[in-house]
């Protein structure tokens, strides 16, 4: 008899190797929107701080004034003087006289309070970043030894921050508020282009220019909306649900008030 053949090994099939499994994306904390209540006390404390800010401006110029305006000379932004730099954050707070100051304290009173009636430490932020583009413009691109001191570079910082603020955070009553300052104060824009006697139009332009880039940058960061047209659910970066919960009576009335820009 024959040696009974042997069947040849199958090789063992091999298994595909699996992908590591992706960690689902963690949601951003996005802001919670606040209620009317919320938005009257936030406005409240708007009002103190900017009330706050013109007061000390005032306290200023007046020892400005009775040391023959010495803090004007000695705390001014010269362009190119090294020295000077740290005075960008000084020199928003000086003038040169009182036709100065007064011709500056209504503007900055009224843009300022609209700035930040929707959050003071987002109105804080914005107040260095347009300090320092308006000061920085003016020290790069200013032509001869001139001194600049005032609070035009904020007003113009705060002016397009109004105007522009409701198509970036899609509020419409920003929007509206932004409509009416800039068709009423489109005015200012002519003291921000090049040959402007008398003033620095280099620090309104680079106050501008910030007011612009800071609507942009403290933004509502909103989640998209579901399909099926409930609230989306937001938390606060301590994990805070927002209120009233969707069982809330009330819960409709915020729903379209956030649907309208209004919250």
């Amino acid at each position: 008899m024959g040696t009974p053949k042997k069947k040849p090994e199958r090789e063992p099939k091999r298994q595909p190797e699996r992908e590591p499994k992706k960690e689902p994306k963690k949601d951003r904390p996005v802001p919670v929107p606040m209620s009317p209540e919320q938005m009257v006390a936030e406005a409240r404390k708007a009002f103190f701080v900017v009330f706050g800010l013109l007061a000390v401006v005032w306290l200023i110029q007046v020892a400005n004034y009775s040391d023959h305006y010495a803090l004007s000379r000695d705390h001014a932004l010269v362009s190119g003087d090294v020295g000077t730099l740290p005075d960008i954050l000084v020199a928003p707070l000086l003038h040169w006289s009182w036709a100065h100051i007064e011709s500056n304290s209504g503007p900055l009173f009224v843009f300022g309070f609209l700035a930040a009636y929707r959050g003071v430490a987002r109105f804080l932020g914005l107040t260095l970043l347009i300090a320092l583009s308006s000061g920085l413009v003016v020290w790069f691109f200013e032509q001869g030894d001139v001194a600049t001191v005032g609070a035009s570079g904020l007003i113009f910082g705060y002016f397009g921050y109004v105007v522009v603020r409701g198509l970036f955070d899609r509020h419409l009553i920003d929007t509206l508020i932004g409509i009416v300052m800039g068709a009423s104060f489109a005015y200012l824009l002519t003291v921000a282009v090049p040959g402007t006697p008398g003033v620095s139009w280099l620090g309104h332009l680079g106050g501008l220019l910030g007011g612009l880039v800071g609507a942009w940058l403290f933004r509502d960061r909103r989640a998209p909306r579901p399909a099926s047209g409930a609230l989306t659910p937001r938390t606060t970066a301590g994990g805070t649900p927002p209120q009233p919960s969707p069982d809330s009576p009330r819960s409709d009335l915020y729903k379209e008030l956030d649907d309208l820009g209004l919250l």
